[in-house]
């Protein structure tokens, strides 16, 4: 018990933690609770933890273990946290090998700790933690352009919803294009960021493959387009500002959308968002690929994430036209000059917005809280410029995009 009537408990570890140990973490939910209040209860009440774990097993065989034991244990346990993304089902793509394997040895050292109560592994799983930040700054500092698309890729990437989810306040979701229905590949609705109400729209690919199947992947057909466009004139209504989330493949090439105006859509919503009087920010957090991105992508200012990629086809279709195979994807993704700080370099994108080591899939709250922290003052400073002047500026701004040389008769 805590000299000043107060009992810790952790509760990103999932773990109690008495005041008898030196515990030093990076948690961010530590949580003190008066005296006269059950711990047992109060973690189990936790909102943090009940959002990640129902598992009070787990609590209880904490509870009542030695203090070795119980000591080895939450540290594994917090470090895996810590480290580990947000799911179970782990996925590593080929170059993540390296750091797979140190994971895999902080298992094989937790299962030690919980064998051997008595021995102490706490500095062996510090340096096991140091080292997978050691390599994922080193995978970070090293990608070529193709493996910052699979990075854009990686399935336990966030999407649109995972971002608003931890962005945004009182969200609430909007549908349809009050014409032929409502498509999933494409989401939005008002919310409120640090407490100014936006609009956020944006790609949602799908978390499982059901639920990418329903998302048609991030691929949009008109109707999504459409629905965007009905958002952001509510928005302009209104004078809220229009945040967009751009995730996608490239527009759905399906015969039916083709039949019902994909062209015409996306034109349309390029013509309409460059008159919007209200501040427009784009984001590519994954894949910006061709007119499905372009379809919710003009705006005051456009933001790419450390590892995403933009440009008119991807690495894959451009090898398969220029060499008749996906062989060559890797020179394609060179060729195309297509990373973010390529895009940054040719006055295509105005920022880069900075990624843990390894990519945003390592850590969603830091990746949130570090796009937001771009957010919040560009729509402060849109918000102060004159809605017609605005307007204009943005006009200019796609006016002068591309560089060209004239060769004299």
């Amino acid at each position: 018990m805590h000299p000043n009537g107060y009992c810790r408990f952790i509760c990103a570890s999932q773990h109690i933690v008495p005041d008898g140990f030196v515990f030093r973490s990076n948690c961010r939910w530590l949580v003190q609770t008066p005296a006269r209040t059950d711990c047992r209860e109060q973690w189990r009440n936790c909102p943090h933890v009940a959002k990640q774990c129902g598992n009070l097993e787990c609590f209880d065989g904490i509870f009542n273990s030695v203090l070795f034991s119980l000591f080895n244990i939450i540290f594994a346990a917090c470090i895996i946290q810590q480290l580990m993304p947000q799911f179970k089902q782990r996925q590593f793509l080929d170059f993540e090998k390296p750091v797979k394997e140190l994971f895999d040895q902080i298992g094989q050292v937790k299962q030690l700790a919980e064998k051997n109560p008595k021995m102490n592994y706490s500095d062996t799983l510090q340096q096991l933690e140091q080292s997978i930040l050691d390599k994922r700054k080193e995978i970070t500092e090293h990608l070529t352009p193709w493996q910052q698309v699979q990075l854009s890729r990686h399935p336990d990437r966030p999407y649109t919803h995972a971002y608003i989810k931890r962005m945004c306040t009182n969200y609430i979701e909007l549908y349809g294009d009050r014409n032929v229905g409502d498509d999933k590949a494409i989401v939005g609705g008002f919310g409120q960021l640090d407490g100014q109400t936006v609009m956020m729209i944006g790609h949602q690919k799908g978390i499982n493959t059901k639920m990418r199947q329903l998302r048609n992947f991030g691929m949009a057909n008109p109707e999504g387009y459409r629905k965007a466009l009905r958002l952001m004139k509510l928005a302009e209504k209104f004078n809220k500002p229009v945040v967009t989330l751009i995730d996608t493949p490239g527009a759905f090439p399906g015969a039916e959308a083709e039949e019902r105006g994909q062209g015409e859509a996306i034109a349309r919503n390029i013509y309409e968002m460059m008159r919007l009087k209200v501040p427009v920010i784009c984001v590519i957090i994954g894949e910006g690929a061709s007119g499905g991105a372009l379809g919710i992508g003009v705006g005051d200012r456009v933001l790419m994430l450390q590892n995403t990629w933009y440009t008119v086809i991807s690495p894959e279709n451009c090898s398969s036209i220029l060499w008749r195979s996906w062989e060559k994807k890797e020179v394609a993704a060179e060729q195309l000059k297509l990373t973010s700080t390529d895009m940054k370099g040719f006055g295509l994108v105005d920022d880069v917005v900075p990624e843990p080591y390894g990519g945003a899939h390592w850590n969603y709250e830091e990746t949130s809280e570090t796009l937001k922290s771009y957010l919040i003052p560009l729509i402060k400073e849109l918000q102060s410029v004159d809605p017609a002047v605005r307007v204009q500026q943005r006009i200019e701004k796609y006016s002068k995009m591309g560089f060209w040389e004239e060769i004299p008769e």
